[in-house]
C-alpha cells in the first residue's frame, strides 16, 4: 500500500434509533492514492469487523461497485473520490469502538505496506506487474485484484513469459478464454480465474494447507476439492508433488479445459510425480471425454475424481489413488457423538458451505439418500454472487454464522451442515467463533450440527483442537466430507439408502 496522498473524512456522526438501539459513530475515510491487495483487505476488513463494538466494516477500494455498496450501509464517499483511492467505512456502537477500529486498520495496513520504515536508500517497490518482473525475473504472478482489472494485470505477466495464478473471480469467461489461448501460444499455464488453491514447489498459493510432499500431482479446477484431497492423503502419509488450479470454470464447455491439458502435461514432466489426479467441479461431459482421451497419451497414469452424479465423492477418489499407490487406506478422523439411529428424527438438511466442490458432493449425496429435494437446501456462501464486496466465507465467518442462527431457529430444520476449511489465509480460528454458536442453538432445541473439517495436523489453526472445540460444542466432526453427509442425511430422518 502507497503512502497516503491525502485524505478525506466526514466526520463524526451519531444518530437516535427508536428502537432503543444505542447511539452510533460512524465515519468514511478515503485515502487517495492508496493501494492494497484484496486480499490483504479481506483480512482487515474481517479483523475489523471482529472489534468489538462494530456493526459494520468496509475497506475496500473506491471503486463503482463498493460505492453501492457502501451507498446500501448508508454512508456516502466525499466527492470526487476515484476508483483508484482507498475507501474505509465505519459504523459502531460508540466513538471508543470506532476509534479502536481505525486503529486496527492502521496498525494492519502499516504492518503490509512495504513503503513504511523505508530504510534511507532501498529501492522502492515495482507499481506495475512489468517492472515487478524485471526486477524479480519470470516465474509466477499471483493476480489479485478486482476481477474487471484482472484481465490487464494477467496479460501483462504472460506477456513477459510468466505463469499466472489468477486468485480474482468475476472474471469474464471471454477474458478467461483469451488468456488461456496466450498462455498457450507461449508454453505458459494460466491457474484460474477464481483459483482459490495451489502448491508448486511446495508453496502453498491461496487457500492451502500445511501438506505433506509425495508421488501424486493434482490438477485441480476445484479449489476446497483439492484441499478436501490432499489432507485425505495427508491423514494417510501420502502427499502431492504439486497442486495445479486452474479455475472452477475450466472444464465447462466454453473454456474446454485449456489449462487443464496444459498443467497435465506439466505434472507429466515432473520426475518427482508417480500419479496423476484430475479433480473438477461437474465438468461438461463432451470436455471430461476429451481429457481422458488426451490422459491416455501421457506416460504417467492418470485418475480422474470429477464431481457429480454417479462418480466417486472425493474420499473414495482419495482411497483409489492410495489403493494405486500400495498405501494402507486409514479409518477416516471422525469426532462424534452417540448417534440412536432409531430416535433420528425426520425433517430438512440446511447445508451451509464456504466450499463449492464441498456443497456441490453434499448435495450429491444428499439426492441419493433423500431423494426429494424438498428435504433438503444446500449454499454455497463462497458463490461469486455471494463474495461480491465482502470477504470470502473463509475470511470473514459472519454471513454464514447469521444464516446459521436463522436456520437453526426454523422448527423444520431437523439437521445443520458445515464446512471448516483450515489452513493457509484462512480464518485464524474458525472454532472460536462456531462453537459457540453450536453450543447456543443446542442448548434451547433439539437439533443436530454435522461438521466436515478440512484440514492437516500442520495447519496454523491447529486440527486437533479445532475439531475438540466443535466436538465439545455438541458437533459431529468429520475429517471427510463424505462421511458427514451421509451421517447428515441420516440424521435427517429415513433414507433410501440406510447406509452410513
Amino acid at each position: 500500500m502507497a503512502p497516503d496522498k491525502a485524505e478525506a473524512r466526514i466526520p463524526w456522526s451519531s444518530r437516535n434509533h427508536d428502537d432503543g438501539v444505542p447511539l452510533s459513530a460512524e465515519q468514511v475515510q478515503v485515502r487517495a492514492g492508496a493501494y492494497a491487495d484484496s486480499v490483504t483487505l479481506m483480512q482487515v476488513s474481517a479483523q475489523t469487523q471482529a472489534v468489538s463494538g462494530v456493526r459494520a466494516a468496509m475497506i475496500a477500494m473506491a471503486t463503482e461497485l463498493n460505492l453501492a455498496l457502501l451507498a446500501d450501509l448508508g454512508l456516502t464517499a466525499p466527492p470526487g473520490v476515484s476508483q483508484h483511492d482507498l475507501l474505509i467505512a465505519i459504523r459502531a456502537d460508540d466513538t471508543e469502538s470506532l476509534g479502536a477500529a481505525f486503529e486496527l486498520v492502521d496498525a494492519a495496513l502499516a504492518g503490509r505496506s512495504p513503503t513504511r520504515d523505508q530504510p534511507s536508500g532501498a529501492a522502492l517497490p515495482p507499481r506495475t506487474t512489468s517492472s515487478a518482473i524485471a526486477r524479480s525475473g519470470t516465474g509466477i504472478v499471483l493476480v489479485s485484484v478486482p476481477g474487471q482489472y484482472a484481465f490487464a494485470e494477467a496479460m501483462d505477466a504472460l506477456s513477459r513469459g510468466c505463469d499466472v495464478m489468477i486468485f480474482s473471480d468475476n472474471v469474464p469467461v471471454e477474458q478467461e478464454i483469451a488468456l488461456k489461448d496466450v498462455a498457450a501460444g507461449r508454453g505458459l499455464l494460466v491457474m484460474g480465474p477464481d483459483c482459490g488453491t495451489a502448491i508448486v514447489a511446495g508453496v502453498g498459493l491461496g487457500f492451502a494447507n500445511a501438506v505433506r510432499s509425495g508421488p501424486v500431482g493434482v490438477v485441480a479446477a476445484s479449489g476446497t476439492g483439492a484441499q478436501q484431497f490432499t489432507c485425505l492423503l495427508d491423514a494417510a502419509g501420502s502427499g502431492c508433488s504439486a497442486v495445479l488450479g486452474v479455475g472452477g470454470r475450466d472444464l465447462s464447455a466454453a473454456v474446454g479445459g485449456r489449462s487443464a491439458r496444459t498443467a497435465l502435461a506439466l505434472v507429466d514432466a515432473d520426475p518427482a510425480t508417480e500419479l496423476i489426479v484430475l479433480l473438477s467441479k461437474p465438468p461438461a461431459p463432451e470436455v471430461a471425454a476429451a481429457l481422458r482421451e488426451y490422459a491416455t497419451t501421457l506416460a504417467k497414469p492418470v485418475q480422474f475424481a470429477l464431481t457429480g452424479p454417479g462418480q466417486p465423492d472425493l474420499t473414495s477418489a482419495a482411497e483409489q489413488t492410495l489403493i494405486a499407490l500400495g498405501t494402507p487406506i486409514p479409518a477416516w478422523s471422525r469426532w462424534t457423538h452417540g448417534v440412536d439411529r432409531a430416535a433420528s428424527r425426520t425433517g430438512a438438511l440446511r447445508g451451509l458451505f464456504s466450499g463449492g466442490t464441498l456443497c456441490e458432493e453434499a448435495m450429491v449425496i444428499a439426492a441419493e439418500r433423500l431423494g426429494d429435494p424438498a428435504r433438503y437446501v444446500m449454499i454455497d456462501f463462497g458463490a461469486d454472487e455471494l463474495t461480491v464486496g465482502r470477504p470470502h466465507p473463509m475470511i470473514d465467518q459472519r454471513l454464514r454464522l447469521d444464516q446459521f442462527t436463522a436456520t437453526a431457529a426454523d422448527p423444520a430444520t431437523a439437521v445443520i451442515l458445515l464446512d471448516v476449511v483450515l489452513g493457509y489465509g484462512a480464518h485464524p480460528d474458525p472454532a472460536a467463533e462456531i462453537a459457540p454458536r453450536i453450543a447456543a442453538t443446542k442448548a434451547t432445541r433439539d437439533i443436530e450440527v454435522v461438521i466436515s473439517l478440512i484440514g492437516t495436523g500442520a495447519d496454523p489453526q491447529g486440527l486437533a483442537a479445532q475439531a475438540a472445540a466443535l466436538s465439545r460444542a455438541g458437533a459431529h466432526v468429520f475429517a471427510s466430507n463424505a462421511q458427514a453427509a451421509r451421517l447428515a442425511c441420516d440424521l435427517a430422518g429415513d433414507t433410501e439408502s440406510g447406509k452410513s
